[in-house]
């Protein structure tokens, strides 16, 4: 249940977060921020549809005790550097943030790959 919960939480935060840029966030920056932010809100949220699709393979059978697979929390990881990174570059300007940005990438490459080899029961 922690792996649904937690897909759902960011699937909440990628929506909100989408909709305060597009309604508040837009008046405070240029244009190059402002799509610095859509980059980061596109992401979080496709990667949280992935997250859902993750955690509802992996609920346990009842009597089973449950276990989240590796590749939801290099998701998790992925998401939360990526787009956190963008999201509060874009707030702050923060020169150094965009640094992390290209971590998150690749923690979301590596969840893509252990995707590919997700089995049944990890």
């Amino acid at each position: 249940m922690l792996a649904l919960r937690l897909a759902s939480l960011f699937g909440f935060l990628a929506v909100a977060l989408g909709a305060l840029g597009a309604h508040g966030v837009k008046k405070m920056v240029d244009a190059e921020m402002l799509h610095n932010w859509q980059t980061a809100a596109l992401y979080h949220l496709a990667h949280a549809v992935v997250l859902l699709v993750i955690a509802l393979y992996s609920l346990p059978a009842p009597g089973e005790k449950p276990r989240i697979p590796v590749a939801f929390w290099l998701f998790v990881t992925g998401i939360t550097l990526f787009s956190g990174s963008l999201y509060v570059y874009t707030l702050t300007g923060v020169k150094a943030l965009p640094m992390i940005t290209p971590f998150g990438g690749v923690f979301i490459l590596l969840g893509w790959l252990a995707l590919a080899f997700l089995r049944r029961r990890e």
